[in-house]
């Protein structure tokens, strides 16, 4: 948004967003977290809730009839808006932003979307072509998580008080509700056996301001010092003061590298999801650094392995090796240099792609008509 209101300020958005586009004055049609929820029996109870906010956005898009629809990941969703506008004949550009991870499960989706988007914008070098041979045009447009870079060297030297001599754990179970109830337990419980060892141990908890209150109750029991920090600047600056994280997977695990920050991922969901998932699953790695990378640099305990008796081992032997930190910080950051776009930045290859398309959108309808 940033990037593209840089280059015309004349754009006005609307939809859906969460907190960071609200610090844009991006007003929301409904809070994003009805739709913060992943795997497969976690999403039955919300089911009339999605529905409902399913019918509420396509009412939104029929009322607004916009240049362009940009969706963002949950492919899920994002999936079902774009059926039902196909059907209904809607005939403006959809461009997606983010893939859905076809080379990792569900290949199937890349032909789906080939049918139901105008083009794709992918974060990462190698997807193109697995939605281009259907016939979908696609743009390398890079990681967000590159944008932050500047926001994170500024952060850096802003750390959260922390007291004299203490050695600093930073834990993330997760931006979801059900990633925090799922998480939270399994990270105390690593946590108790690295206070065993380490009895000057402090813990930061970035969260977002929408779960801050459900994290706080969390961690309410812990009796290691801990803080609970709230915003993307103490978030940052958490990374920077943290010797070692435990995190959820996903894109924190870049934020993190970006920091220099060693961690691991961990990540469950329900017995059943987890044997699904790992049924369907098609590559070896659950952490994109891993992936790229084809062998492990970041720890991962993901589904049936996302236990504690397995993971406080390894954060232990990590927290004690320095050695072993520095390796892992100068391997990832090498890999996550793959992630940028030639020449610019990832907001400003997205921002470029999508006023492309407009102009020849513009064109287009000034030929026709």
């Amino acid at each position: 948004m940033r990037a593209l209101r840089s280059r015309n300020a004349d754009l006005r958005f609307c939809g859906v967003g969460g907190e960071t586009m609200a610090e844009q004055g991006f007003c929301s049609l409904f809070d994003i977290r009805d739709l913060s929820v992943m795997g497969f029996w976690e999403v039955l109870p919300k089911l009339p809730v999605i529905l409902r906010r399913l019918r509420q956005t396509l009412a939104h898009i029929g009322q607004e009839q916009p240049d362009m629809l940009i969706t963002v990941d949950s492919w899920g969703f994002v999936s079902s808006v774009l059926r039902r506008l196909n059907r209904q004949g809607a005939s403006f550009p959809k461009v997606h932003y983010v893939a859905p991870q076809v080379w990792a499960w569900k290949k199937g989706r890349a032909k789906k979307a080939a049918k139901l988007l105008s083009h794709l914008m992918t974060l990462l070098p190698y997807e193109p072509p697995y939605f281009e041979k259907y016939g979908l045009a696609c743009t390398f447009v890079g990681h967000p998580v590159l944008d932050a870079l500047p926001d994170l060297r500024q952060a850096m030297p802003v750390a959260p008080p922390v007291p004299a001599g203490a050695r600093v754990l930073c834990i993330l179970p997760g931006s979801r509700r059900n990633e925090i109830r799922k998480l939270s337990p399994v990270f105390i419980a690593v946590l108790e056996k690295l206070q065993a060892a380490m009895p000057d141990l402090y813990v930061l908890i970035p969260s977002v301001a929408a779960m801050q209150q459900e994290v706080t109750r969390a961690f309410a029991s812990v009796t290691t010092p801990h803080r609970v920090v709230v915003g993307q600047a103490a978030r940052y600056a958490a990374f920077a003061a943290s010797e070692f994280a435990l995190a959820a997977s996903g894109t924190v695990s870049l934020e993190l590298t970006a920091c220099g920050t060693p961690h691991l991922i961990a990540y469950t969901f329900n017995a059943f999801t987890n044997h699904l998932i790992a049924r369907l699953a098609t590559t070896r790695y659950a952490n994109l650094i891993n992936i790229l990378a084809g062998h492990t640099v970041i720890p991962e305990f993901v589904l049936q392995y996302c236990r504690a008796d397995l993971i406080a081992p390894t954060a232990l032997a990590l927290m004690e090796d320095a050695a072993r930190r520095a390796n892992q910080t100068r391997e990832a950051q090498t890999v996550l240099n793959r992630l940028k776009p030639p020449g610019q930045t990832p907001s400003g290859a997205a921002a470029e792609t999508i006023l492309n398309l407009l102009d020849a959108e513009r064109n287009q309808q000034t030929t026709t008509g």
